[in-house]
């Protein structure tokens, strides 16, 4: 059901004195200091904040004020899992698995896993929640020769947790590549956003410490819940040495034209 007219104005006026621009964390007034000020019934207060809390814009703590929350997930420069980054955060994630299933890797799939085209791999694809929100959608191919009997595990919570427990298996690095979408419809229905919004497409590549290739990681995540940040180091530069190495003979001439 539609919350009424008045709820989702006091909803947005809330969002636009007590939010926007706050800090995560800001402390939001109590419910009655709220319907004082918009003039409303306590009850209309609540289903505001409510709707707020849908939006993952506030977090409810008990028996105090509501609290400000960062609706973004951010992607450090590390490997970590889309589970153990919404942990950090204190969000409760979840999995929607759409498709498992072993199938023919095409020659893509082969050259990016380093296997044979034709190889059997397993396909999963997923949704990921964060608090029962629409975060990404995940498309993950792995060879089916490292992870017998894969289709037949419960997917809806860490990949990489079923990977090292029943496996052996640790990814230890990503070759991630990113690069700005419109969402389609299909997609946009699935992540609960308007059609040709924003997103992240992500595709990674995840290796063992030696280096043998174990997943290929194709996502898209709502630009509106995530960031990455990136750690970058300049270019090198000659030494100085070396420039003056490079400088010496130069000198070494004009120092013999002075003597002579």
């Amino acid at each position: 059901m539609r919350p009424p007219r008045i709820a989702r104005e006091v909803r947005d006026a809330i969002e636009a004195r007590y939010i926007a621009g706050s800090e995560p964390a800001a402390v939001l007034p109590s419910e009655r200091r709220l319907a004082a000020e918009f003039g409303v019934a306590r009850a209309t207060v609540r289903s505001a904040l409510a709707m707020l809390r849908e939006q993952q814009q506030i977090r409810a703590v008990a028996g105090a004020p509501s609290v400000v929350v960062d609706p973004r997930l951010t992607k450090a420069p590390q490997l970590s899992s889309f589970t153990q980054d919404a942990l950090a955060r204190g969000w409760h994630p979840t999995s929607q698995v759409l498709g498992v299933r072993e199938a023919a890797a095409d020659v893509t799939v082969a050259n990016d896993l380093g296997i044979t085209p034709g190889s059997t791999v397993v396909h999963i694809r997923r949704l990921r929640l964060a608090d029962g929100s629409p975060m990404a959608l995940e498309e993950v191919w792995l060879p089916q020769a490292l992870v017998p009997g894969l289709v037949e595990e419960d997917l809806s919570g860490s990949l990489y947790e079923v990977l090292e427990k029943r496996y052996g298996l640790v990814v230890f690095r990503h070759d991630r590549r990113i690069s700005a979408i419109s969402v389609d419809d299909a997609h946009a229905d699935l992540l609960q956003i308007p059609t040709g919004a924003a997103a992240l497409y992500a595709t990674q590549i995840g290796l063992e410490r030696k280096g043998r290739r174990l997943e290929l990681g194709r996502s898209i995540y709502r630009g509106d819940r995530f960031d990455f940040t990136t750690v970058t180091f300049a270019a090198r530069r000659p030494a100085a040495a070396d420039q003056s190495t490079q400088r010496g003979p130069e000198v070494t001439s004009m120092k013999r034209k002075a003597v002579s």
